[in-house]
């Protein structure tokens, strides 16, 4: 039976394992926290300077931590940002040509090198997000990936930058994933809030 100090003790482990969340780079070279955080700030920052978009990827449970993430990198941050979940898209493209393809068709056809694609898999195993990473580093895309699971996970090798959760619980994963996106377009935010006040 869960009781309230279940929820203290499951409320500690995430913030554990949110704090021991590893950055890495494309060529598997760990980030500090702080490290992993600034890159991701400042990409980001570049890509609406530039002009560019913002788009994020997931299934399930993570798709909606990417729409929430698009309202507060939008709202927030300023960016042009928008997720490729739309209902009747996703199952044409599903229908056409696979789920496992679903994303990356979508990505072939809108992403360019002023881009950046945040694919979000907890398990860090979807074909459907693995393929749209390959997709969108072809396009000369940035590509930011975040997931948890296994350390060796493929969705893990395929990121400009990387952050990993070290947990196999789906509700620790997506919410840690939701926190981070969530913090960084705080950061953008006070960064667009000054350059308007400049």
């Amino acid at each position: 039976m869960l009781t309230r100090t279940a929820f203290t003790t499951h409320a500690r482990e995430f913030s554990s394992v949110v704090s021991a969340g590893t950055f890495s780079e494309k060529t598997t070279r760990e980030l500090t926290r702080d490290q992993g955080i600034e890159q991701l700030t400042r990409l980001l920052a570049d890509t609406r300077a530039r002009g560019g978009g913002l788009y994020i990827i997931g299934n399930g449970g993570s798709a909606a931590v990417a729409s929430h993430a698009v309202t507060d990198f939008f709202n927030i941050g300023g960016l042009r940002a928008m997720t490729l979940h739309d209902s009747s898209t996703l199952t044409c493209f599903s229908n056409d040509y696979g789920y496992e393809n679903a994303f990356s068709r979508r990505v072939e056809r809108l992403l360019t090198a002023n881009d950046v694609l945040i694919a979000i898999s907890s398990s860090g195993q979807s074909k459907n997000i693995i393929n749209a990473c390959r997709c969108a580093t072809a396009c000369a895309a940035k590509v930011v990936t975040l997931s948890g699971f296994r350390a060796d996970n493929p969705l893990r090798q395929l990121g400009d930058i990387n952050y990993w959760l070290d947990s196999d619980d789906y509700g620790m994963v997506e919410i840690g994933h939701l926190f981070l996106l969530h913090y960084v377009a705080d950061l953008l935010g006070m960064d667009w809030s000054d350059e308007d006040d400049g």
